[in-house]
């Protein structure tokens, strides 16, 4: 039998790589204040997130990300940036969960963190791609309206509902390796349409 410490382990490593591919800055300003104000009890390798500076910053980042997130076009360029960043944080964040454990378990939490966290955000960037080719507003803002709920839900979640977390998480990461494929292919080919664009001078081919 699993005992609770474990799967509470478990869920918050997980759950911190998973919320980092999607919103890496609220998951270090939350997370770092709830063990600022003594509402979880970080491991020893994550209390790092409670220094007031960390919190400051990271609540700025998250700020700023939550702008950017909801300006068509701005956030496929913050994806696009946060590709080098988002996944190695979420690497760290889980090795941190189980950074008081054997070493090969260690890595082994960060290469599965690493995984996580480039699952969901390659999901969320290639979603929010294409959505961004429609000219409404309207369905990018609804999309990061969803994406911010998700993230904050999660993390309760994943601190206070371990179990719930995880099995919630094993149905994210079904659905993510069934809707992945499906995504790029769509992105395809509105790339192909583009260059078929620019091929032909800007308008549409004629036919024949």
């Amino acid at each position: 039998m699993v005992s609770p410490d474990l799967i509470e382990t478990l869920a918050l490593a997980s759950g911190l790589a998973w919320a980092s591919g999607i919103r890496l800055y609220a998951v270090l300003f939350f997370v770092g204040a709830l063990g600022r104000f003594g509402y979880v009890d970080l491991p020893v390798d994550l209390q790092v997130l409670t220094h007031p500076l960390v919190i400051a910053v990271s609540g700025l980042l998250f700020v700023l990300e939550f702008a950017a997130d909801k300006v068509p076009g701005l956030d496929s360029l913050w994806d696009a940036v946060h590709t080098f960043i988002r996944i190695p944080a979420g690497a760290l964040l889980a090795a941190g969960a189980l950074g008081q454990h054997d070493p090969a378990v260690t890595l082994a939490a960060a290469l599965l963190g690493g995984t996580l966290a480039s699952g969901a955000h390659l999901t969320k960037a290639a979603s929010r791609a294409l959505i961004n080719t429609s000219p409404e507003p309207f369905s990018n803002v609804a999309a990061s309206t969803t994406e911010d709920a998700l993230v904050i839900g999660g993390l309760w979640a994943a601190l206070f509902h371990p179990a719930a977390f995880l099995g919630l998480l094993l149905v994210f990461v079904i659905v993510t390796l069934w809707l992945l494929p499906r995504l790029w292919r769509g992105l395809r080919k509105v790339f192909q349409r583009v260059s078929a664009l620019l091929g032909t001078g800007g308008s549409a081919p004629r036919p024949q």
